[in-house]
Parts: C-alpha cells; structure tokens; sequence
C-alpha cells in the first residue's frame, strides 16, 4: 500500500508532555472505568510499546481485569524490537495463554506492540478473538514516524526489513480496531489508519501517543470493543 506520510511535527512531538497530566485523568477517571459493562470474561493479552514494558501497560491492564477479564502483559521484558527469538516467545506466549483459558485471546498492542499483535493474529488466527491497535504505525513508509531511528539504533535490521515472513500492512483475518490520535507527535493519523470495511475499524481519540495506555478515553473504548459478544463483532457506534 503506497502512502505519502510525514512524522508529525516538533511541536507536535514536545506535545507528548501531555502524556502526564493525562496520567492524572485515569487516576482521577479509573473508579468509574470499573462500571462499565463487562464482557464474557475471555483471556486478554497486552504487548507494550518501543522501549517500553509491562509497567507501561499497567492502568490500561488493572482497568481490564476489574471486569473480570484474564489479562496478561507480554512479560518478556521492555520492547527493544524484533530481536532474535522474540517473535517465536509471543507465539508461544499466546499459545500457552490460550491454551490455560482455553478460549480465544484479544490481543491489545500499544505503537510497535499493535504490530506485534497484528503478526501473532496472521499466525494463529484461530487463537485470536480481535486486535485492537494503539497509535500504531500499520500503513505505507515505516519512516514516517518519529521512532524509526529510534527502532534501528536498537536493532541490527532496518525498520523496512522486520524478520518476518509476512506484509506489515496486511491486515489479520480477525476483527481489528485502529485506535488512534490525529494529533499525537509520533505516528502520523494516515500511518496508524487500517483499510475499513468487514471487521476493521478506525477509532480516532484526543491524546498524546505515550499516553494512550493510560489515557481514559481510549481504555473506555478497548473495554467496549472487549465486552462484544464473541462472533458477534461491529462496529464502534459512539
């Protein structure tokens, strides 16, 4: 899929510091997360962002498991990219999880973690209930972001040249969510936005990108898309 991106702007870009004050919103907004309705209680997956851990993840985490979903980190440490060995451990990291709540698992990726997701959900898509995506960078050039350089300076490949078998851009053959921010300062809307139609969705939020596992607009819309009945997906009506 050919697109003409642009990484978003400096200011754009200083404008993560929102990130924190952002933090403050879930600490003042997780009490009322927890009324809202709850799902069927299936195992969750959550896969962290670049440079970070399961730390990072954590509100977004403890907002899921107060309705009474199973939910995991990826518990393989802070996300240093596509190293040797760390596609082969979320494969079987997903399949244990399955396997121990023996029913589909929702993956959930924040940034380079939603790609992680989207790749598992190609593998092992009779594992996989939904991806729901988090500011990730899934359509045309990989540089078009301000987390590339970042990405290849921790790793011996190009960001153009993962190791794997698959197109970045394809989409799983799952039900997919694309939650993203128009004005975030490291991916760029376009970059972040799936082809719609069938069960693929775009979902745009006010926020910052480092933000957006803590951010409580966004958590209130993971947890609606997690209480759809299983076979049952639509589309986010507001």
């Amino acid at each position: 899929m050919a697109t003409t991106l642009e990484p978003p702007s400096k200011p754009r870009l200083f404008a993560e510091l929102r990130a924190f004050p952002e933090y403050i919103r879930y600490g003042a907004e997780k009490r009322s997360l927890r009324q809202l309705p709850a799902g069927d209680g299936h195992p969750v997956m959550v896969f962290p962002g670049l440079a970070a851990n399961d730390r990072l993840t954590a509100p977004l985490r403890r907002s899921i498991a107060a309705l009474g979903y199973p939910v995991t980190g990826w518990e393989l440490g802070r996300n240093l990219g596509l190293r040797r060995g760390v596609l082969d451990a979320m494969l079987a990291r997903l399949r244990g999880w399955h396997d121990q709540h023996g029913r589909k698992v929702s993956l959930i990726g924040w940034s380079l973690g939603g790609l992680y997701a989207r790749e598992l959900a190609k593998m092992e898509p009779e594992r996989v209930r939904q991806v729901i995506t988090l500011g990730t960078p899934s359509v045309g050039d990989l540089r078009a972001n301000n987390a590339w350089r970042l990405y290849e300076a921790l790793n011996d490949h190009k960001v153009d040249a993962v190791p794997i078998d698959s197109a970045l851009h394809e989409c799983p053959p799952v039900p997919i969510t694309s939650i993203y921010s128009p004005d975030e300062g490291i991916v760029p809307p376009g970059a972040a936005m799936i082809p719609e139609g069938g069960q693929r969705e775009n979902i745009a939020v006010d926020g910052s990108h480092i933000g957006l596992p803590w951010n409580p607009d966004v958590i209130r819309l993971v947890l609606d898309r997690l209480a759809l009945p299983e076979g049952g997906w639509r589309a986010y009506r507001g």
